[in-house]
């Protein structure tokens, strides 16, 4: 075991000073060296994840007396799966799709650097290393965006998202240094032990140390992770190689939710950090999404959809679904992932051919042939608003019947309802000839996707936390009180039922002939197709601080 712990990020270590001694002797085809080795970091990290899935005991293997540790233990050993799958698949494509690009060999030395440091990061024991790798993924995504040294925007966007980087480095540097200074050693699993033993310990100021660590922790968090204000990195730095895009968002923007989980014993003892956690994941989860609709930009439509997901990621970590959020990432990363690699086969279709494949499944969901006679509305809002709910409530409760006692659950549940409901409204306004067909088919679809996920995401919380105590201390830990729980979900209810009652009759009216856009809406766009101006301000304030670094300058110079 401690041999295949060593081997996870010692092979693409190997691997990148194999790629950079060998990449004059032999080429375009060093990249073939680079492939086998990431090859080889997959299959030991499949053997790792299968002792862990046999039930392995959690262990560690330290380098060093204090630091330098690697841990083994569930989260660690999926993790390490992901990486190492998605770092392979990107190998592979990169391979021809770099193959015109300066700087070939170079490329994969730096890929497989970063592949080192994201499954040391993943496998880090200590708060010294922890340290180490998280800053080490910046400065190697930064090299990895600027690849192609020609271009300006490139170069502008990639060290935009290094100085993003170091904003959330300095909370977990204070953070370790916190901990440190409380429990005298950098090992997270004896300050784990520490916390669980005597979690009311306080640091400076008379502050409760779980609380402090916990806040550094979420906005360390939230840098890595792109949630709203520090999220303008992410889309923009699209002028990245496409295979790096795909390792950013199918991997690196992880980071976030990884570091939640890890530190989940710190955040247990943390109610109010969590409440944080979910208010500021909704508005990056709704803002992402939005402005996710009005990008005219594949790649960065993309990228704010990735700014959305990871919303939705953090927002499951503050109601107290960890291990949910671990599987949102895997899940997101895979298809963002895919997507991002198969953008370019997309845009060279679309410049060769715009037309639109005339297929029988084309013709039925997106011609929208007009039905001769519409569904009465009031029964297609009532199937919009019962057939999900009833859908999310039996497939729950035939995984964990006491799912529904935990207040997180229930605020999942509500936001799986609303997705559904929308996905129902939006069969019901392509207005087929056979409408009862179409909402057959979506029925049936979101039943098996919430099936599913129910019991992938059960199998996920047994496998990450197998503790059940521990598990019901989490969702416990994000509980607000009761009567506030119950009047704020009662409200919530009644707005969005009303909501889509409204929505469903101005559909009916507004089939009698067309709507006037009215003022509201075009102001709201024009904020939305700007992006809320947050890049405006930030330019603003860029320019500021240099035209006062330059009177500063003049200044001294004169003084």
């Amino acid at each position: 075991m401690d041999q295949f712990m060593m081997l996870l990020p010692g092979l693409p270590l190997l691997s990148a000073l194999s790629t950079h001694l060998l990449s004059r002797m032999l080429g375009r085809r060093v990249a073939q060296v680079s492939v086998a080795f990431s090859l080889l970091t997959f299959i030991t990290a499949a053997i790792l994840i299968g002792h862990a899935l046999s039930g392995e005991d959690n262990r560690t293997l330290a380098l060093t007396a204090s630091w330098g540790i690697l841990l083994f233990d569930p989260l660690s050993a999926l993790m390490a799966l992901v990486v190492s799958g998605i770092s392979l698949v990107v190998h592979l494509y990169s391979v021809r799709y770099m193959a015109e690009e300066p700087g070939y060999g170079r490329f994969f030395t730096l890929l497989d650097i970063m592949t080192a440091a994201l499954l040391t990061l993943v496998g880090a024991g200590d708060l010294v290393t922890l340290l180490v790798v998280w800053h080490l993924v910046g400065v190697v995504l930064y090299f990895l965006l600027g690849q192609d040294t020609r271009s300006h925007s490139a170069y502008r966007y990639a060290f935009w998202t290094f100085m993003t980087y170091r904003v959330g480095d300095l909370p977990l540097v204070l953070a370790a240094g916190l901990l440190y200074h409380a429990y005298g050693t950098w090992s997270l699993p004896e300050i784990f032990s520490h916390i669980e033993a005597t979690p009311a310990v306080q640091t400076f100021f008379g502050m409760p140390l779980t609380e402090a660590v916990a806040i550094l922790l979420a906005v360390a968090a939230f840098a890595r992770s792109a949630q709203f204000l520090l999220h303008t990195w992410l889309p923009y730095t699209m002028e990245g190689p496409t295979p790096v895009s795909a390792l950013m968002h199918a991997g690196i923007v992880n980071a976030g939710g990884f570091l939640v989980n890890r530190f989940a014993p710190v955040f247990v003892h943390t109610g109010d950090v969590l409440h944080w956690l979910f208010i500021v994941g909704l508005i990056t989860a709704v803002i992402g999404s939005v402005l996710m609709l009005t990008q005219n930009d594949i790649k960065k439509a993309l990228g704010y959809s990735t700014m959305g997901q990871m919303g939705f990621m953090i927002m499951e970590c503050g109601v107290g679904a960890f291990s949910l959020a671990v599987y949102h990432l895997i899940a997101h990363g895979v298809f963002k992932g895919t997507l991002f690699l198969g953008a370019g086969g997309v845009i060279r279709e679309a410049r060769e051919d715009d037309g639109v494949p005339k297929d029988p499944l084309y013709t039925f969901v997106v011609e929208r042939r007009p039905a001769r006679r519409r569904q009465p509305w009031l029964l297609m809002a009532a199937i919009t608003l019962a057939v999900p709910v009833t859908i999310l409530v039996v497939a729950h409760w035939l995984v964990a019947q006491d799912f529904f006692q935990k207040q997180g659950a229930i605020v999942l549940l509500f936001f799986g309802w609303v997705t559904g409901a929308q996905l129902l409204f939006s069969t019901y306004r392509t207005r087929t000839g056979n409408m009862w067909r179409l909402v057959s088919l979506i029925v049936f679809s979101f039943a098996v996707v919430v099936v599913g996920y129910t019991l992938i995401s059960h199998a996920f919380d047994l496998f990450l936390y197998p503790d059940p105590a521990f598990r019901a201390a989490i969702y416990a830990a994000a509980d607000i009180d009761i009567v506030w729980f119950d009047i704020l979900i009662g409200v919530m209810t009644s707005v969005i039922v009303l909501g889509w009652l409204v929505t469903y009759y101005a559909e009916r009216k507004g089939s009698r002939g067309g709507q006037r856009v009215s003022r509201w809406w075009m102001n709201f766009y024009a904020l939305i197709s700007r992006e809320f101006y947050v890049a405006d301000v930030y330019g603003w304030l860029t320019r500021g601080l240099l035209a006062l670094a330059a009177r500063l300058n003049v200044w001294l110079r004169c003084a």
